[in-house]
């Protein structure tokens, strides 16, 4: 071989070592800059992410649980939660009695009011006249009829007298008859007397009655939660006056499947709350339960009593129920 082949063949051996080492120093830089990225202090390490997945049948999970007073069960657990209104056992809308025109009102919405506390008057002017005339009607009738009762006395007098006449032969058989019939004829009037006196007094009564329904009294103890009514106004019979509603004890009526018919007792314990008041929790017991099912729904009514104080509930809001041991 001579010089110029030798030359040649060391120039090629020189760029194939010389591209090697090339490919080497850019893998080794791309290395070390891979590195430095990674250990950069300006660069946030990054937060490693855990898939979650539901706990298991039976698993006890690691976070906190409700407690009892706030847990909702339909499984049989130690209590379950139904909603339901609050109500009131008195709470009624007063209705006008008569026909009339309210002369003056006494108190107005939101009022609190014991039993028999004067409401409303209606005007009674014509009820009390009527009135004063029937008792003087009465006070006639029984004047006349003590009349009759001492002319009854006067006639069984005479009778008598014409008895003792008769024995000693000193009067005749028509005049006893006489006097013994007129004697009776006056009882006859006593008794017709009489029974005017009563029908008097009845219509007197009934007058007292009448006036008694112009007076627009309150039932029970309680709350005015409405009027409906103003002073002056010509009311109907059956119109409405006022709606009072009593303040306590307050009730929940809640309906039930009929799965728990026969699982529910009086007197069993249990909660209410409201969504209105989350922050009160209210001590109550089963009052009532109703002895049947309704067919069409096939639900039951319960009755639950709140026990202790009343705090903000008021009747009208909605109401949780939390019953204990539905077994």
């Amino acid at each position: 071989m001579g010089v110029r082949e030798d030359l040649v063949l060391a120039g090629m051996v020189e760029m194939v070592v010389s591209g090697v080492m090339r490919k080497v120093v850019i893998v080794t830089m791309m290395s070390w800059c891979v590195v430095a990225a990674g250990c950069g202090v300006d660069n946030p390490t990054p937060v490693a992410t855990r898939e979650t997945h539901p706990p298991s049948v039976g698993s006890t999970p690691s976070i906190a649980q409700p407690s009892a007073t706030n847990a909702i069960s339909d499984k049989g657990e130690s209590y379950q939660t139904f909603s339901g209104p609050i109500i009131v056992e008195h709470q009624v809308e007063m209705l006008a009695q008569r026909d009339g025109t309210i002369e003056k009102i006494f108190f107005d919405g939101g009022a609190r009011v014991k039993a028999g506390t004067l409401l409303a008057e209606f005007d009674d002017r014509q009820i009390l006249a009527n009135l004063e005339a029937a008792r003087a009607k009465s006070r006639s009738i029984e004047a006349d009829l003590k009349n009759w009762e001492s002319e009854a006395q006067v006639l069984e007098a005479d009778y008598g007298r014409q008895q003792e006449l008769w024995k000693l032969g000193l009067t005749s058989q028509e005049q006893l008859q006489h006097a013994k019939y007129k004697a009776e004829s006056d009882k006859w009037d006593i008794k017709r007397v009489t029974e005017s006196l009563n029908t008097s007094r009845h219509e007197e009564r009934s007058l007292e009655i009448e006036a008694e329904k112009t007076k627009i009294v309150a039932p029970f103890d309680g709350v005015i939660a409405r009027r409906y009514v103003r002073e002056g106004q010509n009311v109907n019979k059956g119109e409405r006056l006022f709606w009072v509603t009593a303040e306590a004890p307050l009730l929940v009526r809640i309906t039930l499947p009929e799965k728990l018919f026969g699982k529910m007792r009086t007197g069993q314990p249990g909660e209410i709350t409201s969504t209105d008041v989350p922050s009160e929790t209210h001590m109550a017991r089963v009052k009532q339960v109703s002895p049947v099912v309704d067919p069409s729904s096939g639900t039951f009514e319960v009755l639950v009593e709140l026990t202790g104080e009343r705090g903000a509930l008021r009747p009208g809001m909605t109401a949780l129920v939390r019953l204990q041991n539905i077994h």
